[in-house]
């Protein structure tokens, strides 16, 4: 005997005891046997989507339907979307692709009957786009409720800073997307520390896992500076920089360190040994250095092997809709699909950045510093150390033994001359024409700083003592970025200062007014930057500090960026120490009185050495 019942929302067939499922197709076959049920069968078809929702801070998928305007949740038939509802015992087909539907849902491995972990969610979305199926996502709207409530990592002892709350949920966010095997974009605007960020998250995997393995991948100019910020704020880790001619060969000693440091072109030429190791994190740093997805660059980065992929920038996105898939596809393969139909799908146009933005929201946390400046101080430092590649090192090193021989003799020239080699191979030899970036890893660096600052339409001061590098920021700057640089120079006569600062000041947009810090360093208000560059270091603390507080004074309403670059190894590094050995001692009104130099500081300001950082006779 065959009984048919009506369990609310499906029917089931009973036969010798046994639970059959029918298809919508079998039931409308049934109608006639089943017109005893008091039940009315529709011919109206009703369309179905696929809903993504969020629930007590889990994620769930559903299919519905509406009618007039009611909502309605389609059953489940042995765990999958069934096709067909019965509303106020009216049965209707249900039109949606169950087939394709239901072979994502197996392939990805999703009980529809329970919750979503984060990355079926992210890859659902991707699956669904590309099989062209509808689907409504109200978890996209919660996703920076994921992003700041996610706490189950707690960062103690281990990071020797105290970070700032923002701070504190890009750490969690990331422990997060870790914990979720899903990778992740922090593109906090510079300055923000996303660098301390990302340090917390290696200290804390470093205490919950011991044996680990993390790889930081950045331009040559910022090699030091991750080791350093690395020594400071999370010491436990141990940390080597692979880089250069000497670097080891051996991925077993690669595998002795926590935290392995190295550069584009590095990673590039030592892939086969840096694949032997199984990398439980790695971290691009100026991720826009792979958003060209046909560089070569991008091609090797995209081949390491890892368990979690972050790519940090402060400018994620800049011109082309490849930019977008090509870091996403570094930390998420496959999510936005082949490049060919992403860009079919979307072009470089607001529609489709519109459109594109719901897929990349929950894998980016970009914070800009208006919205964070109540948490941050009003002034904030950054010191960026510079490693010189080999060349520079190299004409350096023979510079600095020509010094080192007349130190006796005191000839200040030479000593001159060597803190204008580390302002640019320009400024101390004219034969130098080349792109200066590609000369001067220092220059270079100044251009990734600028790139962003630029982007953001925020205007900057830039110190230089040297007329000539003053001469090579206003011709190359303008030409690199497009917006206008005005100079003050000692040469430039007392009355026309303040009119360049005017016109600097109501310009709209971003602008760059480079500066002698002696002829500029005092009684200038400039409060219209907000950027501070110090391209070269001075020797004497107090000619520094006036030259910041043209911008860093009353009547300024932004926080302050002040940026200090000096190269590693060389002079720059031993007036660095010495700045920062006169600050401790004392105020700059004593600092003040301090005379520019002295035998023991340009004693170890001759003996340093970029190459290896060793000190030399």
């Amino acid at each position: 005997m065959t009984e048919y019942m009506i369990n609310e929302e499906f029917i089931i067939k009973k036969n010798n005891d046994k639970q059959i499922v029918l298809s919508a197709l079998e039931i409308y076959d049934l109608q006639n046997e089943l017109s005893s049920l008091s039940i009315r069968f529709s011919k109206l078809s009703l369309d179905a989507k696929i809903n993504l929702f969020f629930i007590d801070s889990k994620i769930f998928i559903g299919l519905y339907v509406l009618k007039k305007g009611m909502q309605y949740k389609v059953p489940l038939l042995c765990g999958y979307f069934n096709d067909y509802i019965i509303i106020d015992s009216v049965w209707h087909f249900v039109s949606f692709d169950k087939e394709t539907i239901n072979s994502i849902i197996n392939k990805l491995g999703i009980n529809v009957e329970d919750s979503l972990t984060f990355i079926q969610y992210l890859n659902l979305k991707s699956e669904l786009r590309k099989a062209n199926i509808e689907y409504v996502d109200k978890v996209n709207d919660k996703v920076s409720e994921i992003k700041a409530f996610s706490p189950n990592a707690i960062i103690n002892e281990e990071i020797k800073a105290e970070l700032f709350t923002y701070q504190n949920i890009g750490f969690n966010w990331l422990s997060f997307m870790y914990r979720n095997n899903c990778g992740a974009i922090l593109a906090d605007e510079m300055g923000l520390g996303k660098t301390l960020q990302i340090i917390s998250l290696m200290a804390y995997l470093k205490r919950i896992t011991k044996n680990i393995h993390f790889m930081v991948i950045c331009p040559l100019s910022l090699l030091e500076n991750w080791k350093r910020e690395i020594e400071k704020f999370a010491p436990s880790l141990s940390v080597t920089v692979h880089h250069g001619s000497n670097r080891t060969g051996s991925y077993l000693e690669l595998m002795k360190k926590d935290v392995v440091i190295t550069s584009y072109s590095n990673a590039q030429s030592d892939l086969g040994m840096i694949n032997m190791i199984d990398w439980d994190l790695l971290v691009v740093d100026e991720a826009q250095n792979i958003k060209n997805p046909h560089a070569n660059r991008t091609k090797y980065i995209k081949q390491i092997k890892s368990k979690c992929s972050v790519a940090v920038t402060g400018t994620p996105f800049e011109n082309h809709i490849e930019d977008i898939w090509s870091i996403v596809d570094f930390i998420l393969p496959n999510y936005l699909g082949k490049l060919g139909p992403f860009i079919k799908e979307f072009g470089d146009d607001i529609e489709s950045a519109e459109r594109i933005e719901p897929l990349i929201t929950p894998l980016m946390l970009r914070r800009r510093v208006v919205e964070v400046a109540d948490d941050l101080p009003d002034r904030i430092d950054i010191p960026q150390p510079i490693i010189m590649d080999e060349t520079e090192a190299s004409l350096y090193e023979g510079k600095r033994k020509d010094a080192l021989e007349s130190l006796s003799e005191l000839k200040i020239d030479k000593i001159q001359k060597l803190r204008m080699f580390c302002t640019h191979p320009y400024v101390y030899d004219n034969n130098f024409n080349d792109d200066p970036t590609k000369i001067s890893s220092k220059y270079q660096r100044l251009c990734e700083i600028l790139e962003e600052i630029v982007d953001n339409e925020e205007k900057i001061l830039i110190f230089t003592s040297f007329n000539k590098m003053n001469d090579l920021l206003v011709s190359d700057l303008h030409k690199r970025f497009g917006v206008p640089v005005f100079s003050i120079t000692g040469s430039t006569d007392v009355g026309d200062r303040q009119k360049i600062i005017d016109k600097f000041t109501v310009y709209i947009g971003s602008a760059i007014l480079v500066l002698n810090p002696k002829a500029a360093g005092a009684g200038l208000n400039i409060t219209a930057a907000n950027h501070v560059i110090h391209y070269n270091l001075e020797w004497n603390p107090a000619v520094e500090d006036q030259a910041s507080a043209r911008s860093y004074r009353r009547g300024q309403d932004k926080n302050v960026f002040i940026y200090r670059l000096f190269y590693v190894g060389t002079i720059e590094e031993i007036i660095n120490e010495r700045i920062s050995r006169k600050r401790e001692i004392s105020e700059a009104a004593i600092i003040g009185n301090q005379g520019e130099m002295n035998k023991e500081d340009l004693d170890r300001a001759l003996r340093i050495s970029p190459i290896g950082g060793s000190k030399n006779a």
